[in-house]
């Protein structure tokens, strides 16, 4: 497939403009020949000006093979020429605003420049030009002025306008490769569907129909159904994980390197694994970035919800996952189909000493400056907020997330509770 870039048009226009202004310069050159203090001087720069342009046409055919290097001759060239125009020409004609001897060849230089590294280098390569004519007219004329300003201007804004084309280019070749990748996905996905997913989702019930050890096979096989559908629907890898295995990594200890804890990290992929056959994961298209250490601590968090979700209300309880990317923030929700947590049992579990998973939820959310909130009515299931702002807290911050305190009537009025 061949790559269709903004910039060619203007290097092939850069190109035959340097052919072009040669051509005229040239023309003024041999007009005046008889004018001229020095001819034979002006015509020997206008010959070095023919070769160079020559000799560099393929130069400025590509931004490959137009270098820095070329460049800094390109306009030292041009520079040259301003500056000899004053030896070889007569003083009442450069009064009178004669071109010098490169005239107007002299911007292909500085658009070089604005093509090949935006508008910064054009208005480096234009001041260059414009003190160098200041000098060859021995002051600030005021057609000199004019002249000067419309080139730094109008290289400035060519050069303004490559950067924003080369920020579209790359813009566009992203959505195409992001389009390419979303149809090879549902191409995959009908395909998948048609074939193994149904009998992934046969062996399932029959499994479950069966009882015994081929309900074991069956509940793996709805594990593996969910992570398939995942994989081929996020992109995400939803390894198949036991209720142990869940626990056990939700209440680890962070073991990762010091150093990782500044990356970000995509939290979408930190809480796929924890999808099953009874736990739907619905997260935004784009990664969810978070510090790797917060992503982790509110991926553990999640998990200990999930745990909590099981314990009460049941190893058939389903549960749905919710990731949103708010601009300040990130929340997750969990929430589940289960009875529903009683009114008082909070106040209850408080007075009795157990305050359980609710403080470890709670504790990791206070340690990264968030916040854990319960909702539930009896018989309507429990949905668990989490919040964990984007930008770090500062060490020693502490965040509204400890647990109520048992003389607190509000914990009952306001239907929040923890397990």
């Amino acid at each position: 497939m061949v790559r269709m870039s903004v910039e060619q048009p203007l290097w092939q226009a850069l190109t035959a403009y340097r052919m072009l202004t040669l051509l005229y310069a040239l023309t003024l050159y041999v007009l005046s020949f008889h004018h001229y203090d020095h001819p034979l001087g002006a015509g020997a720069y206008m010959a070095v000006l023919t070769v160079w342009t020559a000799l560099t046409f393929r130069m400025v055919s590509s931004a490959e093979r137009c270098t820095r290097r070329f460049l800094v001759g390109d306009l030292s060239v041009a520079v040259v020429g301003i500056l000899l125009t004053p030896l070889v020409d007569t003083h009442d004609r450069i009064a009178e605003g004669t071109p010098t001897l490169p005239s107007i060849w002299t911007a292909g230089a500085v658009l070089g420049f604005a093509i090949k590294g935006g508008w910064r280098w054009a208005a480096w390569a234009s001041t260059v030009v414009c003190a160098a004519n200041i000098i060859e007219r021995g002051g600030f004329a005021q057609d000199t002025v004019h002249m000067l300003l419309l080139v730094w201007v109008a290289s400035v804004a060519i050069g303004y306008i490559v950067e924003v084309a080369r920020a579209s280019e790359r813009t566009l070749a992203r959505a195409l490769q992001i389009e390419a990748a979303t149809r090879e996905r549902e191409r995959l996905a009908r395909d998948i569907h048609d074939s193994v997913l149904q009998v992934l989702a046969m062996v399932q019930r029959r499994g479950a129909a069966i009882g015994g050890e081929a309900a074991e096979l069956g509940r793996m096989a709805g594990e593996q159904q969910v992570a398939l559908r995942t994989l081929v629907s996020t992109g995400l890898v939803t390894p198949p994980r036991t209720a142990p295995d869940r626990r056990a990594a939700a209440l680890a200890p962070d073991d990762d390197p010091e150093g990782a804890d500044a990356e970000p990290c995509d939290l979408r992929a930190l809480l796929a694994p924890r999808t099953g056959a009874k736990v739907t994961l619905s997260e935004p298209g784009a990664p969810v970035f978070l510090p790797a250490h917060a992503a982790r601590e509110l991926a553990a968090a999640v998990g200990a919800s999930l745990d909590n979700v099981r314990a009460h209300a049941g190893e058939e309880a389903r549960a749905w996952i919710l990731v949103e990317d708010e601009p300040g923030a990130v929340m997750v929700t969990v929430r589940d189909d289960g009875p529903g947590i009683p009114e008082g049992r909070l106040a209850d579990a408080e007075r009795e000493g157990r305050l359980g998973v609710a403080l470890s939820i709670r504790g990791r959310l206070r340690d990264l400056g968030g916040t854990a909130e319960w909702i539930s009515a009896p018989g309507q299931g429990t949905e668990v907020e989490l919040t964990v702002p984007k930008a770090p807290v500062p060490s020693g911050t502490s965040a509204s997330t400890d647990a109520p305190s048992a003389d607190d009537p509000s914990a009952d009025d306001k239907g929040k509770a923890a397990r």
